[in-house]
C-alpha cells in the first residue's frame, strides 16, 4: 500500500519536534493526533509544558495524514478523533504507536441523537444585501447557472442514439448560440426488465424528471426504444413533464440512423429558443449546492470540508439551499445532524435512512465499513465512522431543515439531506436532480469527477495532490495546513462559486467531463 505524503519537509532536528510543528490534535478529548509530516521511528515530540500529556517517543513510521496514540490505550476502549468515536482498540496502543486498520476496530456505541438540541438560529443577511450573480432565470421562477439542452434516454437500448444526436453538436455547430452551453446526452444502463411501479422503476423516473425540468437545462428531447418498461408517455403523464412532443421512439423512426436524423432536427429546431435566453443578476439565495467528497484522505475533516461547511452556512445565511448526502458516508455521525435538526420529525427521518441502509447491508452480505476504500485508507483513514465526521463537516453548523428521497425534488431553503449511496456519481446524479445547480467537490487523493448539466467545482484537501493535479482541482485548501486562515480560503471559495455560477468554467467543465457520470441509482431486481 502507497502513502500520499503531505509534507515531505521534517523537523529541523530528526531526533525531536515539537508536537504543534508536526502534528495537529483536533481536540482536547483525542487520544490520537494527525502527523503533518512524515515522521521516523525514535522522534521525540515534545508538548506544551502545561499539557498532561508527557513528551512522546514515535515508535514507527508515521506517514503524514495518518495517527499515532497521544496516550496509552487498552484493549477494546474508546478512540476518539475530532472529540468524537472513531472505533475501539482492538489490541494495546502504546503512546506514539501508529493508530490505523491493524489496531482499531469498528465498534457500535450509543449515539445522542438529541432532536433540535443544537439547531441554533440562523442570522439572514436582509434582503437586498445578498451578494448575485449572472443567472438564467427560467419562466417557472428557477435559476439555472446553466443553458443546456438535453437528450434524455428512457432506457439503455436508446443510450447510443441519445449520444449520437447530443455529440452531432460541436463547439464549431454551436457557435451561432453563444448563450447555450452545450447538448449533453444522459444516458444510463437500466430502464427496462424491472417492475413498473418498483422501486427501481420509481427512482429512474424521478431522477430523469429531475433532468428534464432542471433549471439548468433549457430544452430536452426524449429519447426511448418503444417497447421498454419505462415508457416515454409514461414518464411525461407521471411527472406532468411539458416536452411539447420532443420525443422519439426508435421503433417508430425507422431504426437508429433515422431516429438519429431525427433528433438531430429537433435539436436544430429548439436553438434558437434557447439561445434567446440571458444571463441577468441573480441573488445566490437562487443557488443550490450539491456537497459532495470523493477520494478522501485525512486532511478531508481538517482542511476541505471545513471551507466548504462555512461557505455552506454562508449561502444558507445568504437565503440559498445545501445538500448534503451520503447516507452510508454520514454513518456513525448522523448524530450530530439529528443534533440539529429543525424539529423531530426531522431528525426522526434522518435516522429511519441510517436503519434502512443497516437493514439493507445485512440482507445483502455487505458491510457499510466497506467505505472507505483502499485509497482512503492509503491516506489516513481508518474506518466509515472517522470517515462520516470528516464528510459531516461539509455540512457547516446551521440546522438541518429537510431529509429528502434520492433524486426527489429539493424545495426547502437552508441546510438540507438527500439519502444516496456513497459512490460519487450515483450521489451527485441524485442531488442534480434533485434541483442543485452547482456541485462543491472535496477530495484529498485527486478524484476527476465532473458533472453536467450542473457544473462540478473540487476543492483539494491537500497541496501535494492539488499541485500535482492542477489541471483538475480548483481550490487548494491545503493552504490551511501552511498557516492560512481557514476564514480566507472560504473566501476564496465563496468567489469562485459566484464566478462558476455566473459561467466562468470549473477545471472538470473546461475539460468536458461530465456526461459519463450522469449514473441514476439502481438498488437491483433485474428480471
Amino acid at each position: 500500500m502507497t502513502h500520499q505524503n503531505i509534507d515531505l519537509v521534517g523537523p529541523a532536528d530528526p531526533d525531536q519536534a515539537l508536537l504543534e510543528e508536526v502534528a495537529i490534535r483536533l481536540h482536547p478529548r483525542d487520544q490520537v493526533a494527525i502527523a503533518k509530516v512524515n515522521l521516523q521511528p525514535g522522534t521525540v515530540l515534545i508538548l506544551p509544558e502545561d499539557d498532561p500529556v508527557p513528551n512522546i517517543t514515535i515508535r514507527g513510521f508515521i506517514p503524514s495524514g495518518h495517527k499515532f496514540a497521544l496516550s496509552g490505550i487498552s484493549v477494546g476502549q474508546s478512540v476518539r478523533r475530532y472529540g468524537q468515536i472513531i472505533g475501539a482498540a482492538t489490541e494495546a496502543i502504546e503512546p506514539g504507536q501508529h493508530v490505523h486498520t491493524h489496531n482499531l476496530g469498528l465498534a457500535d456505541f450509543a449515539r445522542d441523537y438529541a432532536f433540535g438540541l443544537e439547531a441554533n438560529p440562523v442570522t439572514y443577511v436582509p434582503s437586498g444585501q445578498q451578494r448575485t450573480f449572472q443567472g438564467y432565470r427560467r419562466p417557472n421562477g428557477q435559476v439555472g447557472t446553466r443553458n443546456y439542452i438535453a437528450v434524455i434516454g428512457t432506457v439503455n437500448c436508446s443510450a447510443h442514439t441519445c449520444r449520437e444526436i447530443a455529440h452531432y453538436f460541436t463547439p464549431e455547430r454551436l457557435a451561432p448560440y453563444s448563450n447555450v452551453d452545450g447538448v449533453v446526452a444522459l444516458t444510463h444502463t437500466t430502464g427496462c426488465a424491472t417492475r413498473p411501479g418498483g422501486f427501481d422503476y420509481t427512482i429512474l423516473q424521478r431522477t430523469l424528471a429531475g433532468m428534464a425540468r432542471h433549471p439548468n437545462v433549457g430544452a430536452c428531447l426524449i429519447v426511448g426504444l418503444g417497447c421498454e418498461t419505462n415508457q416515454i408517455a409514461d414518464l411525461v403523464e407521471n411527472y406532468g413533464l411539458s416536452v411539447n412532443g420532443n420525443s422519439l421512439a426508435i421503433q417508430d423512426n425507422g431504426g437508429i440512423r433515422k431516429t438519429i436524423q431525427a433528433g438531430i432536427a429537433a435539436i436544430e429546431a429548439m436553438l434558437p429558443e434557447t439561445n434567446n435566453i440571458q444571463r441577468t443578476v441573480q441573488s445566490i439565495s437562487e443557488l443550490k449546492l450539491a456537497l459532495e467528497c470523493g477520494g478522501s484522505d485525512s486532511w478531508s475533516g481538517i482542511t476541505a470540508n471545513p471551507v466548504v461547511g462555512l461557505v455552506a452556512d454562508e449561502v444558507v445565511r445568504q437565503g440559498g439551499t445545501v445538500v448534503l448526502s451520503e447516507t452510508t458516508e454520514i454513518y456513525g455521525a448522523e448524530h450530530l445532524l439529528t443534533r440539529r435538526a429543525i424539529k423531530a420529525e426531522v431528525g426522526q427521518k434522518l435516522v429511519d435512512k441510517v436503519r434502512w441502509w443497516e437493514d439493507f447491508a445485512e440482507r445483502n452480505d455487505l458491510e457499510i465499513n466497506n467505505n472507505p476504500g483502499p485509497g482512503n485508507k492509503a491516506g489516513g483513514l481508518t474506518n466509515i465512522y472517522e470517515k462520516s465526521l470528516g464528510a459531516v463537516a461539509k455540512a457547516g453548523s446551521t440546522p438541518l431543515i429537510e431529509v429528502y428521497d434520492y433524486a426527489e425534488a429539493v424545495t426547502a431553503r437552508g441546510l438540507t439531506f438527500m439519502d444516496t449511496t456513497g459512490y460519487d456519481p450515483i450521489s451527485v446524479t441524485g442531488m442534480i436532480a434533485g434541483g442543485c445547480n452547482l456541485v462543491l467537490f472535496t477530495t484529498g487523493r485527486g478524484s476527476v469527477f465532473g458533472s453536467k448539466p450542473a457544473p462540478t467545482i473540487k476543492i483539494c484537501t491537500n497541496s501535494t495532490t492539488y499541485e500535482r493535479m492542477l489541471e483538475d482541482m480548483d481550490l487548494n485548501a491545503g493552504q490551511i495546513l501552511d498557516g492560512v486562515p481557514m476564514e480566507n480560503l472560504a473566501e476564496d471559495l465563496l468567489e469562485l462559486v459566484i464566478a462558476v455560477a455566473s459561467g466562468q468554467a470549473s477545471k472538470s467543465e473546461a475539460q468536458g467531463v461530465g456526461e459519463a457520470e450522469f449514473v441514476p441509482w439502481y438498488v437491483g431486481g433485474t428480471v
